[in-house]
């Protein structure tokens, strides 16, 4: 989120004339300033007024939604907090955001810290729902959808890590079917043949003291379910720190979407210090 990264990113795309996403979590920009004390509209005005300065045409940016639900309100009960989720979701929408990453997995006042699929499903298409009128209501494209919750910590692991397993692809199936039935219950089938990304482990993680690299071969039958599901690629967070040749492999592997973060924020961090040395 800080402008010095977005506007690295935005002058990247122009010179490269290659798609920029950029993402916000939902407690990073929320209907209520989030910590960046921003709301969407005024997020989305920031990328695209630095898009402008940097001369990146503008139907090169993807913005999106990540994690959106009920997880920045989770210590309030579940009702209360979905209602606050729905109203996000909507202002994610009416600013543009396109791309949208449906999470309701987390437990909130009185529940497990993890919720089940069902119900994770069910409350993800609650969402969808309300985006779905939302774009109908002001005239805007049907937004897109990314499922699937298997993601590390954000920010990294505090501690030295051995290794990370891979989403079991049976999992990962289950995820889809409980969604694809759930969001059919809904009458919002139409919603779901926009879901075009599933969030799941592909093995790579980092923390404060290693980082553990993309093992194609221990990810090779999660990749084979792509097969299965043509209508879905995979979505790999927290892909900090691999380098050029194991992000290019997950890629080749199903994993298009790669999230990074705070890696870019490091090499600004990186190059702030080596001024301060000059």
């Amino acid at each position: 989120a800080h402008p010095l990264v977005l506007r690295a990113a935005l002058r990247f795309g122009k010179a490269h004339g290659s798609s920029v996403l950029i993402e916000a979590t939902c407690n990073q920009v929320n209907h209520q300033g989030g910590y960046t004390g921003m709301r969407p509209a005024g997020f989305a005005a920031l990328v695209h007024r630095i898009a402008q300065e940097e001369g990146c045409p503008a139907d090169l940016i993807q913005l999106g939604g990540d994690h959106l639900g009920p997880n920045p309100w989770r210590d309030m009960d579940a009702q209360s907090a979905m209602v606050e989720a729905e109203i996000m979701i909507a202002a994610f929408v009416e600013a543009g955001f396109r791309k949208l990453h449906l999470d309701a997995s987390m437990g909130c006042r009185g529940e497990p810290v993890a919720l089940d699929d069902e119900t994770t499903a069910e409350r993800a298409a609650r969402l969808a729902k309300v985006a779905e009128e939302t774009a109908q209501k002001h005239g805007l494209p049907p937004p897109v959808y990314v499922i699937g919750t298997e993601v590390p910590p954000p920010g990294g692991a505090d501690h030295a890590l051995s290794s990370i397993e891979p989403t079991s692809p049976s999992a990962a199936q289950k995820t889809i079917d409980v969604h694809r039935r759930v969001f059919a219950g809904a009458r919002l089938s139409d919603a779901f043949s926009r879901a075009i990304g599933l969030v799941v482990q592909p093995g790579v993680e980092f923390g404060n003291q290693n980082v553990i690299v993309y093992d194609p071969a221990k990810a090779e039958a999660l990749s084979a379910l792509l097969e299965v599901e043509p209508q879905f690629v995979f979505e790999a967070h927290s892909t900090d720190y691999q380098g050029a040749g194991p992000l290019g492999q997950l890629v080749r592997d199903g994993f298009p979407i790669l999230k990074v973060g705070p890696e870019l924020t490091f090499v600004l961090r990186e190059a702030l210090y080596a001024l301060d040395l000059i």
